[in-house]
């Protein structure tokens, strides 16, 4: 689609930027630029660049880009080249300058003056030319001895003291700075690198501007290209719907904007709607990756040992054999071939061509748009380009949102038209201008709209038309089960909906409703649906003129609840036994289990009473008992206290066997209830 790469490409990192002043010739200096011929613009944000041309054998492109782009630059950059060469490419990186200026022989970093660059160079040969005499400038050569800088530079009558020395054929000679015309170094590495250093600085003044300088070599003159794909801004869509006629009319607009630093001319222009993987990495500045400082290791002198003689085994005769002659192979291939790493030999072999991709309107989930002529746009400039344009099937019509009416009041539906895309390309997301009747009818928003698919559009409300929803619910049993004293109540949930709506026009209407879905709902009413979301139904209906239209929506969930029949209370029983919505037989054996679950309460209650009396009575025996040993056993009170106490504990023991015949009935009547209720099965 967009990387219409050939066979020979050769896939390249470097920098490469919005770019900034690419021409069609060869350049005062030598260079050769190439033309920007084809644009392909995404709505994801970023843009294709690809520039062709013809270029001589050998040539030098450079290339000037906004700085913004330099990481999306460096993984994205290719270099067709179909001689197949080996291309390189240079750039000055974030850091280069200061690193560049400080590694060469004449250091221009920190802008230094004229005496700071003499007084680092001392002991270079240079010769200046002064003019200390008023007839003629003298020439003088010398080596740098010194530069005199004074902490306090003294200027009288515009001059300053400063001095530089220099080692002459006749001696010493001191020459004011002040008085010096020209300066030239014999040394021609420290010209070189002045030159060098002036390029550096001149390449890095431009704010935010960063150069590529990209070498080609070949043995003839060829056509190439180079692409790259960069931040930019993404391409927007409006259109134009006419419903007035039989056959409605769609007419969409492309928006487009060149926001670099270059003209567009005659350029090949695509534009991609999709939502493509795209991301920046940090990749243009130098990357350091921290290392742990280890001590040196010195072994220092080593500690004079004696060893006792022996004898070598047979697999250390072996093993010993083994590692010469592994020695000696390893030998002969480094004297037959250079010794290349593994993984170079393996990433050598695997450098091949790029397959390129076809043009053409379906690339997967991306859809490319190529405009039918080139297109020509001027530096910070933007344009409406046509872009789709034909008869469409829309049909209009009213939707009525029960989201929105569910939220309160009187609701007018929506005026809509259902648009159907058979203009046999996938529709971009855009804003619509409605026409109906040849007068502006209003504004729409469209979602992306794959080819042969239906969207509804809605672009003004129907005052017309009103109406509200109103709500009710219920919920009843749907099934009892009964197992091992354990039920299973089902209920179901009923949400039901009634749409009232009046047309109060002259005219007849066709009418889409729009009901929520109610997750985890069955629709029971009406029994089937016209279309569906993933959030709601639409039911489509007509609205006679001046009539009112009543429209039920029944919805069912339904609801298990598990209970242990043994461990609810008898007002709970009571409401299960007596819920007519309970069918019968289970009423009845509701009624039953309560009535032995009251029959043990009572066995349980009568138990509780004859274990009080005895508390009583055994309380009675032990204020007899104090009161003997009070009175003494001997006397007459004592006596009558002793015939007391006997009396008493046949008592206690009369209310202990009332006591078990009471704990009998209370087991059987608990155990006749728990069975009872193990044994239901319905």
């Amino acid at each position: 689609m967009i990387l219409n790469f050939l066979k020979k490409n050769t896939i390249l990192c470097a920098l490469c930027l919005a770019p900034l002043g690419l021409h069609a010739q060869n350049a005062a200096d030598g260079t050769t630029t190439l033309p920007l011929r084809k644009i392909s613009i995404f709505s994801s944000g970023v843009s294709y660049f690809e520039h062709r041309g013809s270029v001589p054998p050998e040539a030098v492109i450079p290339l000037s880009f906004n700085g913004i782009a330099v990481n999306d630059a460096l993984k994205s950059i290719v270099v067709n080249d179909p001689d197949a060469g080996s291309p390189n490419i240079t750039y000055q990186s974030e850091t280069t300058r200061a690193r560049t200026l400080q590694g060469l022989k004449i250091n221009l970093d920190g802008n230094p003056g004229i005496a700071e660059i003499l007084a680092s160079l001392k002991g270079e040969e240079i010769q200046i030319t002064t003019s200390a005499s008023v007839i003629t400038p003298v020439t003088v050569d010398g080596r740098i001895v010194a530069v005199e800088l004074p902490l306090l530079r003294r200027v009288r009558d515009g001059q300053s003291d400063v001095a530089i020395t220099l080692s002459t054929a006749t001696g010493m000679r001191i020459i004011k700075l002040n008085d010096v015309q020209t300066f030239a170094f014999k040394d021609p590495a420290i010209n070189a690198d002045l030159a060098r250093a002036l390029d550096v600085i001149r390449s890095s003044n431009s704010s935010g501007i960063k150069t590529l300088n990209v070498a080609l070599s070949g043995a003839r003159r060829r056509d190439v290209g180079i692409s790259y794909v960069i931040p930019s801004p993404v391409w927007k869509v409006s259109y134009r719907l006419d419903l007035s006629g039989a056959r409605p009319f769609l007419q969409g607009w492309a928006i487009i904007d060149n926001d670099g630093d270059i003209d567009w001319t005659d350029v090949e222009i695509s534009l991609v709607t999709g939502k493509p993987v795209s991301f920046v990495q940090n990749l243009y500045p130098p990357y350091y990756v921290g290392r742990p400082v280890l001590p040196l290791a010195i072994a220092g002198a080593a500690e004079a040992l004696t060893h006792d003689s022996g004898y070598a085994s047979a697999a250390d005769a072996a093993f010993k054999r083994a590692f010469n002659m592994a020695a000696a192979e390893s030998a002969e291939y480094a004297g037959n071939e250079p010794a290349v790493p593994m993984a170079a030999r393996g990433l050598r072999a695997a450098i091949g061509s790029v397959a390129g991709a076809a043009q053409g309107a379906d690339e997967g989930d991306l859809f490319e748009f190529t405009l039918k002529r080139p297109v020509t746009l001027a530096r910070q400039q933007s344009a409406m380009l046509p872009l789709v344009e034909g008869t469409v099937t829309a049909e209009k019509t009213l939707v009525f949102s029960g989201q929105r009416a569910l939220a309160g009041g009187t609701t007018h539906p929506s005026i809509s038209a259902v648009l159907t895309n058979n203009t046999g390309m996938k529709l971009p997301a855009g804003p619509i201008t409605v026409f109906d009747g040849g007068v502006y009818a209003g504004d729409a928003l469209m979602e992306f709209l794959p080819e042969d698919e239906k969207r509804i559009i809605s672009y003004g409300d129907d005052l017309s038309v009103s109406g509200n929803v109103t709500s009710s619910f219920k919920r009843v049993v749907a099934a009892v089960t009964v197992s091992n004293g354990i039920m299973t109540l089902s209920r179901k949930n009923v949400s039901e909906k009634t749409y009232t709506i009046r047309n109060a026009g002259q005219a007849a209407k066709k009418l889409i409703i729009e009901h929520p879905i109610t997750q985890g709902a069955t629709l029971t009413e009406p029994a089937s649906f016209d279309e569906r979301t993933a959030t709601l139904y639409r039911f489509t209906r007509n609205l006679a003129a001046g009539a009112v239209l009543n429209f039920n929506v029944s919805e069912e969930t339904t609801v298990s609840e598990t209970v242990t029949l043994s461990q609810i209370n008898d007002s709970a029983f009571a409401a299960f036994a007596t819920n007519a919505e309970i069918p019968a037989s289970v009423r009845d054996a509701f009624a039953k289990a309560l009535s032995l679950k009251r029959a043990a309460a009572d066995s349980a209650k009568a138990l509780a009473a004859a274990q009080a009396q005895r508390d009583r009575l055994t309380a009675d025996e032990e204020r007899i008992r104090n009161n003997i040993e009070a009175a003494g056993k001997d006397s007459e009170q004592g006596q009558e206290y002793l015939r007391r106490l006997a009396a008493q504990d046949a008592a206690i023991e009369a209310q202990n066997g009332v006591i078990d015949e009471a704990r009998g009935a209370v087991d059987e009547a608990e155990a006749a209830y728990e069975d009872y209720l193990n044994s239901l099965e319905m």
